[in-house]
């Protein structure tokens, strides 16, 4: 009996807990296939660290349908970090080996070479720590985004609840915040800026002079002609 018990807390009972949190996931996608979130891991966690400077501080947010968010910024997204998002499953396979390998010589996790999906899936559920525990979770909501929505859908929500700056997230809070106009008025040269930006966003909120942002826009602005956008 004594052994039934500890093979209880030691397996079975991590096993469930972990099968049921894949299935809450799952059934928060199913759900967000027709119904937009109103908010995300992420944007929840920045809130909470942006309140404890200011507990009256209100994150920039507001949805867009996917139909008012600029062509120019689909493309320029798309050609800034994930240009092979119409084609792939979800996970980019070269790039994930090329950040282990980046991974292993640094001795710790800083790069996780992950797509659009991956991305929209760790900022859905996850927190922004590095570790292979998480990367491994995020891979499995990724399979899960990509089984249960389509392409233009999950890249929808990506464009509406990404960080685009210090309390900014989505594309309409983002063109507001930087140009004073919707995401549908986007230039081609402010959607390739606001592409850039992605990776680091916060930095470059407050570095918007940045020499390599300048640069950086300057080529995903030649290549977003040839950007591929998803269909339904």
């Amino acid at each position: 009996m004594k052994l039934k018990r500890i093979l209880f807390w030691l397996i079975v009972l991590p096993i469930s807990l972990f099968l049921l949190l894949q299935l809450y996931f799952l059934i928060q996608i199913i759900w967000w296939r027709s119904f937009n979130p109103e908010s995300t891991s992420f944007m929840r966690q920045q809130e909470a660290i942006l309140q404890e400077k200011d507990p009256k501080f209100v994150l920039k947010h507001k949805w867009v349908d996917y139909s008012k968010i600029s062509r120019n910024l689909k493309r320029a997204v798309i050609a800034s970090e994930d240009d092979g998002f119409s084609e792939h499953d979800g996970v980019d396979w070269d790039a994930m080996q090329k950040a282990f390998e980046k991974n292993k010589k640094k001795g710790k996790v800083v790069s996780g070479g992950s797509t659009i999906t991956q991305q929209l899936a760790k900022n859905l559920f996850l927190s922004g720590e590095r570790s292979y525990f998480r990367k491994g979770q995020e891979l499995i909501i990724t399979f899960m985004l990509e089984m249960c929505m389509d392409k233009e859908r999950i890249f929808e929500i990506y464009l509406n609840s990404v960080e685009w700056g210090i309390g900014v997230f989505g594309a309409e809070a983002a063109a507001r915040h930087y140009y004073g106009i919707s995401a549908a008025s986007l230039s081609p040269a402010q959607a390739a800026r606001l592409a850039v930006m992605l990776p680091k966003p916060r930095y470059y909120d407050k570095n918007t002079g940045s020499a390599y942002l300048q640069k950086r826009s300057e080529i995903i602005l030649r290549r977003m002609n040839s950007s591929e956008l998803p269909a339904r």
